[in-house]
């Protein structure tokens, strides 16, 4: 319990000054975009790689990551189908389906993983597997699918290796699957730039929720509710049946994997939207209500399972 109040604590303060900064108008009519700007093109990589850099990679290969690869591609599928059926179009589609299956592993997993599970690194596996797998690719369909990309196939072909939060991603697997050990001299500067990504990334959200309409209200509240109904209660579901069910998970190791499916969207969400300029408020507002839609149900999940 204290794990789960503790982590929305420190989110709901940061947002909060960041909402207090675009009231106020303290950082220009352009503060947000250019800390957005800072998390994805900077801070966000060098944050990737070197967690990725020293991160054992061997927590990849586990029926834990199956359960979370599997809940993941079944909410985002579905979010993706309701999507091609209703033609949203290729960017509000891949955001939606991004929000309804992409959970906060890094600044609310981390606390809720040490004071939920008793251990920070039962959230490796989902970290690994977003900024490994589900970060690139979505990109890279936003990137194909983005109205200013253009070239030969090959050029197309090599889009990931032109996009910052990729190149940040797969240069500390290499890392990693070397085993190399950076030098201090390196790693240092990095690990600085590396803590900007977070906070970035949180006050850039809080700037954007002034002057926006409520969560659920505005013109894609529709793929907002389902993507939160995906998210918050769906992939917990999906989850608990697949570990149950299908690889006989139980005890502390179903705990794991259904609190891990059962946190919110990530804020990172809302710092893809806003650099592709496609589905800001859909990522704005189902970011905002997953999270606190998400209070209960881990609440709830801690009780029952715990």
């Amino acid at each position: 319990m204290a794990g789960v109040l503790s982590g929305f604590a420190v989110i709901a303060v940061v947002i909060g000054v960041g909402y207090v900064l675009g009231r106020r108008g303290t950082l220009g009519a352009q503060g947000g975009e250019v800390l957005t700007r800072l998390a994805f093109t900077l801070a966000g990589p060098a944050l990737l790689f070197t967690t990725l850099a020293r991160a054992d990679l061997s927590v990849l290969f586990s029926s834990r990551l199956l359960v979370t690869a599997l809940s993941t591609a079944v909410v985002a599928g579905v979010f993706v189908a309701v999507g091609a059926v209703r033609q949203w179009g290729v960017g509000r589609t891949t955001i939606g389906a991004l929000c309804s299956g992409y959970v906060n592993s890094g600044n609310l997993g981390i606390p809720i993983a040490a004071y939920v599970l008793g251990d920070a690194s039962l959230v490796a596996p989902v970290l690994l597997f977003q900024v490994v797998l589900v970060t690139p690719v979505a990109l890279t369909v936003l990137d194909l699918s983005g109205t200013g990309e253009k070239g030969t196939v090959g050029r197309r072909l090599l889009t990931p290796l032109r996009n910052p939060i990729a190149v940040g991603s797969l240069s500390g697997v290499l890392v990693s699957a070397a085993g190399w050990q950076l030098p201090g001299p390196l790693l240092n500067p990095l690990t600085a730039l590396a803590g900007m990504s977070v906070p970035a990334a949180l006050l850039a959200f809080g700037m954007s929720l002034h002057g926006n309409p409520a969560p659920g209200r505005g013109r894609d509240s529709r793929l907002v509710l389902l993507s939160v109904a995906l998210k918050s209660l769906g992939q917990p579901l999906v989850a608990w049946v697949l570990a149950r069910g299908v690889f006989g998970l139980h005890g502390a190791t179903l705990l794991d994997v259904v609190v891990t499916a059962a946190l919110p969207g990530a804020q990172n969400l809302f710092t893809y939207a806003s650099r592709y300029r496609v589905a800001e408020s859909l990522a704005r507002e189902s970011v905002l209500l997953s999270t606190a839609v998400s209070v209960p149900v881990l609440v709830g999940v801690a009780a029952v399972l715990g």
